[in-house]
């Protein structure tokens, strides 16, 4: 599983992009979340977290099986 981090993710994690091994393997995008923010605190600051597998926005409840391409992409400000 590659995931790729956008704009703050990218600083809250240190890096662009980072590969889950089996050891960390999340059933569902809800999980992914939920062990990003275990893994990196400064996710919980976030208001709001667009998730995209393979180049389409994925709500919670989508499944992940391990081979995804997986985008986090945050909250966007504007005027």
């Amino acid at each position: 599983m590659n995931i790729l981090f956008f704009g703050i993710t990218k600083e809250i994690v240190g890096s662009s992009e980072i590969s889950f091994t089996d050891v960390f393997k999340p059933v569902n995008v809800a999980e992914l979340k939920k062990q990003l923010i275990d893994s990196y605190p400064g996710f919980s600051k976030l208001n709001s977290l667009a998730i995209a597998v393979n180049s389409e926005y994925a709500d919670d409840n989508v499944p992940l099986i391990g081979n995804e391409e997986i985008a986090i992409i945050p909250p966007v400000s504007g005027g």
